[in-house]
């Protein structure tokens, strides 16, 4: 095989592998439009998913500043070329766009377009957004036979084997994309059930407790006046009860999957965590995280919570003056690591300090996800909580 069909093939595979990388629905749409505009060379490309009122509910663009797209205006209407690739559902190869009679003309800060290539990418009968590139860009070996017939700006013309590969990249990137609508709707599920749950736990046991402490506080003020010996034992029960309920809504609570790490992510998540208690103590507090991806639901909650726990811990317990939290990429896994210059304590007392120190639930958020979780700790050491995941 020559140097060029393999270049080809790398090319290919780098953009369907750079396409699987990514969760998010807004990154799997940047990646398949900077994919499609370097593989076919050409100096625009754009992806939109239609709304159901005429418009896009998403419209990215590659090729265009951040500046220039601003000036270009609100997003575009489902018309011209754009309507005719959503609603007729079949390529389009134009040798200049602008001579199309479908053309309706655009805004004017869009940049000249002239030769154009665009397709609908598809779920089934679905069609779920159209890609489309613009402005062919010459290849250095245009003296090939497979060099690109010139177009009409002086340049380059998009060919029907330019239609094939981009046909091939938006089957491709309709999985990619179907993959992260519903790893989105996932998430969204995850929190309603977790939402559900929090609210039975609630009622359950929560209520129950308020229920008896409000009935005990109305014993004791029955018995103020006539025996006021038993209304200072019913007021101590007030007290235990008022603890347990605290106890128990703190323990829901914190089971609630927050909403931050929904909208930020892990890595952005933390860091805003760490930032706070760096300034609500007097301990130095930092986090470094890079090479770390999206990560399933569960896994970032897990990873969240271990940190929180080890946080609470050297914050807590161990009068540490500097405590540091990394989260990194260590082969195909991911890894939380916790270190604090503190106390420490002896790891043969772990099974009766566990529970106390929270390294049971630790070590069983960390098993949930197939993961598992290390202690490294001596009298006056400090302490070094590691837990690793795969992911990321």
């Amino acid at each position: 095989m020559s140097q060029g069909p393999r270049s080809g093939l790398a090319a290919v595979s780098s953009a369907l592998l750079a396409m699987s990388r990514h969760l998010e629905v807004r990154d799997v749409l940047k990646t398949i439009v900077a994919s499609a505009r370097e593989l076919l060379d050409a100096q625009y490309a754009a992806l939109g998913v239609p709304d159901d009122h005429g418009g896009f509910a998403q419209f990215v663009v590659d090729g265009i500043d951040e500046e220039q797209w601003k000036a270009i205006g609100p997003l575009p209407r489902q018309h011209g070329i754009l309507a005719a690739m959503l609603h007729e559902a079949k390529p389009e190869r134009l040798a200049d766009v602008r001579e199309d009679p479908r053309f309706e003309g655009w805004p004017s800060a869009h940049p000249e377009m002239s030769d154009f290539l665009g397709l609908p990418i598809r779920d089934g009968d679905e069609v779920i957004g159209a890609l489309f590139l613009a402005n062919k860009l010459c290849s250095a070996e245009e003296d090939t036979p497979r060099a690109p017939s010139p177009g009409p700006r002086g340049g380059c013309r998009f060919t029907e084997e330019d239609e094939e590969l981009l046909s091939i990249l938006a089957q491709h990137a309709a999985i990619a994309l179907t993959n992260a609508r519903l790893y989105e709707r996932s998430r969204e599920l995850t929190i309603a059930e977790e939402r559900t749950r929090l609210a039975h736990e609630l009622h359950d046991a929560v209520s129950q407790k308020l229920f008896s402490l409000r009935l005990t506080a109305q014993a004791a003020a029955a018995l103020v006046d006539r025996d006021p010996s038993r209304a200072k034992g019913e007021l101590q029960q007030v007290a235990a009860l008022a603890a347990e309920a605290t106890d128990e809504l703190r323990a829901a609570v914190v089971e609630l999957r927050p909403a931050a790490l929904d909208e930020d992510g892990l890595v952005a998540t933390l860091r805003t965590h760490v930032q706070v208690l760096d300034r609500a103590h007097s301990a130095h507090v930092t986090f470094t995280g890079h090479g770390v991806r999206a990560l399933p639901a569960a896994q970032e909650e897990a990873f969240l919570r271990v940190a929180q726990e080890a946080l609470h811990n050297a914050l807590r317990h161990s009068g540490a003056e500097h405590v540091d939290v990394t989260l990194h990429k260590r082969g195909p896994d991911t890894v939380l690591r916790v270190t604090d210059d503190g106390s420490g304590f002896d790891p043969t007392t772990v099974r009766r300090a566990g529970r106390h120190l929270g390294l049971v639930s630790m070590r069983d958020r960390a098993g949930g996800i197939g993961g598992s979780l290390t202690v490294e700790s001596a009298p006056g050491k400090g302490t070094t909580i590691e837990m690793e995941a795969p992911g990321g």
